[in-house]
Formats: structure tokens, C-alpha cells, sequence
């Protein structure tokens, strides 16, 4: 008996050491998180990050603070961007998977936003339709860019059997409803001829600003100018740029990009709409502000962002309004050869009608531009044929 006892004891005091570590664990980890700094924002997820709700007695009854509590806790656990990491590499290495976040992990380290194969187009119909009434009734004067997805011009990069939509077919039907009425620029031949370059970054989902100087030679092309001479104005580059599918995927496989830009010393003035037709100045500054570039939104950097309406000042002549979504804002630069005047309207921070616009500043040409993920669901576009309201 005395040995059994002995050898129960042996047994117990074998388990205190595994017992004693997950305590320490436990509760080593929670003293961690109380102490670890708290953010307000994930550069790496660009995002904000949620805070510690303020507490009240019906929040707690209706279960609003709890789960503000529990949104609080997974944002600001500590090592949190280690966490996510480890999650993604699990998922892309242990588990194979092709797709994180909406993202598809395609070959060569390139990243695809998904489309799904049967999407909902009723909001794509009814853009397409303000495109088409708003260049009616401005004839001769509007043009339409509305530039593809990767995925069309990289097809052969997607994963095997990746649910997308036929882009193709979609652009074709855009493109057929609008040309009557506008001048349409189609970039999938010239960019499917060039694919070699470097039209579009890997981690993020807008075009380079290389890809936007080929959109921009078409532009150039279809309206006779002269383009910006690349080779006239020394560039600068900054490296080491890890885009919104990065962010979302954090796959262990992304390679950097790269942003090349033109240091120009054109003055953009960036105002604040106050009504229809109506707004005030709030800074002038240049068309790239470079304190972004020390950012993870690097692509920020064109424009300050995505601003209401701004006027740039051009070396050429005429004017010209840019209604447009952030693909837009790394394209306005080479405008600067070619107009005296650059309008620059972003409807999520103008929601106005443009008629009044139009004539208060005297407009000569329009140029609509979009990507085609922004315009297949994007409900802003409705402002170009909202009516004015001015007498």
C-alpha cells in the first residue's frame, strides 16, 4: 500500500510543474495585454482600431458594451500583428489555401481581389445609365475610362478554377451602352500587349503610375495632344510599398512594390463643398504629399487622398473636370502637360450635382474615371445626373 501511495504522489507532483506553467502562462499573458500599448490604428491593416467602450449599466442589459468589450480585447491584444501573421501562414502553407480575405493568392506573388461568378449588376446597370444620360447631355465633351481589374489582363495568374466573374463580358456591354454618347477608352488591348510591364502593383489593387501613364498616352491619343514627356522631368521612386491586398492576406509570399512619381511643381488647391457649386479653400499645396510615402498608405500620397473637389493649376491650356475614384488621383499629374486648369471631383466628399459646377468655372472637357471594382458598386455615380438646384 505504502508503495502505491508513494508512486500516486510520484504521479500527482509530476502534473504541478504542467499546472504551475499554464497558470503563469494564463495569467503572465493577461498582465501583458493590461500593460501592452494601446493603438488607435493598424497601419498594417489600414484601419481604426476599436477602444475601450465607455460603460453604462443599458449597455451592458442590451449586450452593445459586451460586445464592444470583446471587439476591444481582439484589437488590442498584444502581438497582434504576430498573431495575424501566424494565422495567415498556417492558412497559405499548412492549409494550402488559394484565397485569405477576399483575396486570391494567384502565381508569380500576385494578389486578386475576388469577383464572385454570378454578381449582382443592378447597381453596375444604373451607373452605366448616369454615365450614358450625363454624357448626352454634354456632347462632344465627356470621355469615359473605366479601367479593367488585373485579373482580366492576368488571367493566367489566377488560381486554378477561381470563381470570377466574365469581366470581359460585363466591360463589353458598358462600353456598348456608352460610346454612342461619349469617348470611350478601352485599355484591355493596349495593356494586354504591354503585360510585361509594370501596369498594376502585386499587393495592392490600384494600377502603377506606370499603368496609369499608358492609360493616359491612349487619353493623349484619342484627343490629339502631345503627351508629358517622362524623359523631360527626373522621377523619383520609393520602395518597400505593401498595398491593401497585403493587408488583408499579410501573405508570407508578397514581394514589395514600388511607386516611381514625378516631383512637379504644379499647385493643387484642395477645397471643401459647401453647397452646390459652392465651396472654400482649405490648403494649397502640391499634387503629392510626400510625408505619406513614410506611411503604409503610400498610394495616399497622390492627391493627399481622396478629396471633394480640387483645382490643379496645368502648363497647358483649356480645362478639364476629372470625376473620378482613387485610380484617378496617380493619372492627374500628366494632365498638367496638357490643361491650364484641373478640376478634380471625388463624389464621397461631393454630393452634388455637377451642372452648376460645370458652368460657375467653365469646363472645356470631362473625363469620367473609374476602375471597374469601384464602379460595379459604387452609388455616388448617381450625382452626375442629379439636378441642379440653382436658379
Amino acid at each position: 500500500m505504502k508503495y502505491v501511495y508513494r508512486a500516486r504522489e510520484r504521479k500527482a507532483s509530476r502534473g504541478y510543474p504542467a499546472l504551475i506553467l499554464f497558470f503563469v502562462l494564463l495569467f503572465g499573458f493577461s498582465a501583458v495585454n493590461l500593460f501592452w500599448p494601446k493603438r488607435t490604428v493598424s497601419e498594417l491593416e489600414n484601419r481604426q482600431l476599436a477602444q475601450m467602450p465607455s460603460f453604462s449599466w443599458q449597455g451592458l442589459l442590451d449586450g452593445s458594451w459586451t460586445s464592444g468589450f470583446a471587439e476591444y480585447l481582439q484589437d488590442q491584444v498584444a502581438f497582434r500583428d504576430g498573431w495575424i501573421d501566424l494565422q495567415s501562414d498556417v492558412s497559405t502553407l499548412a492549409l494550402q489555401k488559394a484565397e485569405q480575405s477576399n483575396i486570391l493568392l494567384g502565381g508569380d506573388h500576385w494578389m486578386f481581389t475576388k469577383h464572385f461568378g454570378t454578381p449582382d449588376t443592378a447597381q453596375l446597370d444604373k451607373n452605366t445609365d448616369y454615365v450614358a444620360q450625363f454624357a448626352q447631355k454634354y456632347p462632344d465633351c465627356v470621355t469615359f475610362l473605366l479601367a479593367p481589374s488585373a485579373s482580366v489582363i492576368y488571367a493566367d495568374q489566377l488560381p486554378a478554377s477561381a470563381p470570377m466573374m466574365d469581366e470581359n463580358a460585363m466591360l463589353d456591354q458598358i462600353f456598348a451602352a456608352v460610346s454612342p454618347y461619349a469617348d470611350v477608352i478601352d485599355l484591355r488591348e493596349t495593356y494586354t500587349a504591354r503585360r510585361d510591364e509594370y501596369l498594376y502593383f502585386k499587393t495592392d489593387h490600384h494600377w502603377t503610375t506606370h499603368g496609369a501613364y499608358v492609360a493616359y498616352e491612349q487619353f493623349c491619343a484619342g484627343k490629339g495632344l502631345t503627351p508629358f514627356d517622362t524623359a523631360a522631368h527626373e522621377s523619383a521612386e520609393v520602395t518597400g510599398f505593401y498595398g491593401t491586398h497585403y493587408s488583408a492576406t499579410r501573405w508570407w509570399n508578397a514581394r514589395p512594390d514600388h511607386i516611381t512619381w514625378y516631383p512637379l511643381d504644379n499647385p493643387m488647391t484642395i477645397y471643401q463643398p459647401t453647397g452646390e457649386a459652392a465651396f472654400t479653400s482649405v490648403q494649397t499645396t502640391t499634387m503629392v504629399d510626400t510625408s505619406k510615402f513614410d506611411t503604409r498608405d503610400k498610394y495616399g500620397a497622390f492627391l493627399g487622398g481622396n478629396n471633394g473637389y480640387s483645382v490643379i493649376e496645368g502648363d497647358g491650356e483649356g480645362s478639364i473636370l476629372v470625376v473620378k475614384d482613387s485610380y484617378a488621383n496617380s493619372f492627374m499629374p500628366y494632365l498638367t502637360a496638357n490643361y491650364a486648369k484641373i478640376g478634380v471631383v471625388d463624389f464621397r466628399g461631393y454630393s452634388y450635382g455637377l451642372d452648376s459646377l460645370i458652368e460657375q468655372e467653365g469646363y472645356d472637357q470631362i473625363l469620367i474615371l473609374y476602375n471597374f471594382q469601384t464602379f460595379l458598386t459604387d452609388n455616388h455615380v448617381l450625382n452626375l445626373i442629379r439636378p441642379t438646384t440653382l436658379s
